[in-house]
């Protein structure tokens, strides 16, 4: 990715050289200057947001959202890992704010702890489609841009923004079902202990 961006940029240098070699200082300087003021300008909103998430974790509001959000994201993932459900209830709920940088070491976490579970395929899957389409009640990171770019009605994407995101959501998590089948029987870790001292018990009797 890096070496396309490369060869983008020199392309683009090359042309406008060509074309026009005495705005080439000048178009240089002009998006230099509005980069670094976009980025002072995501970097104050992302310190405000990334400290009110802290709040929210220090008072146990982020706890209560992911409480909230458990039993739908143990049917939508099919599994019964807590560590799992907890770290994606995190994820999700930071992007229904739109903070698409916040959520990012959720979404790692995430993946990694359902790689270990017994669903872990369609569960990873099904995790990757709503990390992906992320359902967004409030775009937050866009309203921001909109903002440092000078826009006259920045909010004006949140209603189209929540249409498309619940569109592409609902339809990523059909295509997931219909063509990843998750596994029919999923044991929580306290069932399965049950279940295997169960089985050994009936061994046991067996043998006797």
């Amino acid at each position: 990715m890096n070496l396309l961006f490369t060869l983008i940029f020199l392309i683009c240098t090359f042309l406008l050289l060509c074309a026009s070699p005495d705005n080439f200082l000048s178009a240089m300087l002009d998006g230099a200057s509005r980069a670094a003021a976009l980025s002072v300008s995501l970097i104050a909103t992302y310190s405000v947001w990334m400290g009110l998430m802290r709040v929210w974790e220090k008072s146990g509001v982020s706890r209560g959202v992911s409480r909230l959000l458990k039993p739908l994201a143990r049917r939508i993932l099919k599994t019964d890992d807590e560590e799992s459900l907890s770290s994606a209830c995190m994820n999700l709920s930071v992007n229904l704010l739109g903070i698409s940088g916040a959520a990012t070491p959720y979404g790692v976490k995430t993946a990694q702890l359902l790689d270990r579970t017994e669903n872990a395929e369609f569960s990873s899957a099904m995790f990757f489609v709503l990390n992906a389409t992320s359902l967004q009640i409030l775009p937050t990171s866009l309203v921001a841009v909109r903002v440092a770019m000078g826009s006259s009605a920045p909010t004006d994407i949140i209603l189209p923004t929540l249409f498309t995101s619940v569109f592409s959501t609902a339809l990523g998590v059909l295509l997931v079902l219909l063509f990843v089948k998750p596994k029919k029987t999923i044991l929580s870790s306290k069932n399965s202990k049950n279940f295997f001292a169960e089985k050994e018990k009936m061994t046991g009797a067996g043998t006797r």
